[in-house]
């Protein structure tokens, strides 16, 4: 393995990225991370009201991260690139 992979494992990388529309303050945040942290399989959520995303770690299936935040209110997609 080269170096440059080890560094690269030594650095956290998201497991999914959502792209999300319809957030409009904090409390949209708020709502969006708490579904997105009771999914099974998610270790963390981070979500960019500035930037429309969630950057979300662990194990969970995205399909299943897409439906709830649907299901939330709000669109969502995966992320492209």
């Amino acid at each position: 393995m080269s170096a440059s992979a080890q560094s690269a494992g030594s650095v956290p990388q998201p497991g999914v990225v959502l792209a999300i529309e319809g957030m409009h303050c904090d409390g949209c945040v708020r709502s969006v991370s708490r579904v997105l942290t009771r999914i099974e399989g998610v270790e963390a959520a981070e979500v960019d009201l500035e930037r429309g995303r969630a950057v979300i770690r662990g194990a969970a299936d995205p399909a299943a991260l897409v439906a709830a935040v649907r299901k939330a209110g709000f669109g969502a997609e995966l992320a492209a690139g």
